[in-house]
């Protein structure tokens, strides 16, 4: 035998074994803890999410799904860590609007690219939000509010939980579809716009359904219109903004990625265990007590999804001059 034969028939021995090794290690996956990265602190929407799935991921596979609360930077620090991560599907992000459709137009030092660099999953739930007026406001709709601001143009301001959040530019989309002028005035977290809006110091807010959904329950604000693309269970009552402004949709948006390159394969089998998950009766309540609608599609859908939201915020956030820095 040649040296020139011997080294092909290596050659082809070694790809065969990393061929075979690869099979086996896809049809056992995962065979280790999965960690699941989150750019928030405990506590909120996403965390109580997160947990939720954890559970369940660990009954379905048999493997710990390890919450990594990843919090600073406006969620760059969570989403960079995993950009840089293997790509062999035991690293996820647990991805959001605000990291992946907003913060690229809100920042200039952003240092990944959202399409490129990340291979979607599964997209997992929404959480619309909720325009609502204080008691002693007059209005008592959508389109008294659209009325009232366009008689008195920058005289009605309303609440956020800060610049760039989804709420702010959920209102700068509304203000920019209706043709109105009110005025942005941004807290440092949802917790002290709510508590102005009920003390009355603002007649308005914007603020995720999680936030302020037993507040509305109650009648302590007055809840004008939610932003998804159809009513919210949490709030059943309560309009849409479409259905005033046909076709407007503003949402806060969750879903789980991993770095791009991972193999179509782990993808597929993290694809189905969410789907199955996500599924279940008692998960699909839970996030409903919390004002999350549930979303899916494969992830070529969630990819698509994700486009079209990268494009339509990077031009409200263009027209609106909206920044964090």
């Amino acid at each position: 035998m040649t040296r020139w034969l011997r080294t092909l028939l290596t050659f082809a021995c070694t790809i065969a074994i990393s061929l075979a090794n690869h099979a086996q290690s896809i049809e056992h996956f995962p065979s280790r803890p999965v960690r699941l990265v989150l750019p928030f602190s405990p506590g909120g929407t996403t965390d109580i999410m997160s947990r939720l799935l954890s559970v369940k991921f660990h009954e379905e596979t048999g493997q710990p799904l390890i919450v990594d609360n990843k919090p600073g930077a406006g969620g760059m620090i969570a989403t960079e860590l995993v950009q840089r991560a293997p790509a062999d599907g035991y690293t996820l992000l647990f991805g959001s609007s605000a990291q992946l459709a907003l913060n690229p137009s809100l920042y200039s030092n952003i240092r990944y690219d959202p399409v490129r660099d990340f291979a979607p999953v599964a997209l997992l739930g929404a959480t619309p939000n909720v325009l609502l007026a204080h008691p002693s406001q007059p209005m008592r709709s959508l389109a008294d509010m659209i009325a009232q601001a366009r008689a008195k143009p920058g005289q009605l301001s309303f609440a956020s939980p800060g610049s760039g959040s989804t709420a702010h530019l959920a209102a700068e989309l509304l203000k920019q579809q209706a043709g109105i002028n009110i005025v942005h005035v941004p807290y440092r977290g949802a917790g002290p716009a709510v508590t102005d809006a009920l003390g009355g110091q603002l007649p308005l807010i914007f603020v995720a359904i999680p936030s302020i959904v037993q507040q509305a329950k109650a009648d302590k604000l007055r809840p004008l219109a939610v932003t998804g693309a159809r009513r919210s269970p949490a709030l059943p009552d309560v309009p849409t903004v479409a259905e005033t402004l046909p076709g407007f949709e503003a949402v806060g948006w969750y879903g789980v990625l991993a770095p791009a390159g991972t193999p179509p394969e782990a993808i597929a089998r993290l694809h189905a265990t969410l789907r199955k998950i996500t599924a279940m009766p008692d998960v699909r309540a839970a996030w409903a007590a919390q004002g999350i609608d549930m979303l899916g599609g494969s992830p070529e859908e969630f990819s698509a999804y994700l486009k079209v939201e990268l494009r339509k915020w990077t031009q409200v956030i263009k027209s609106s001059g909206a920044t964090v820095e």
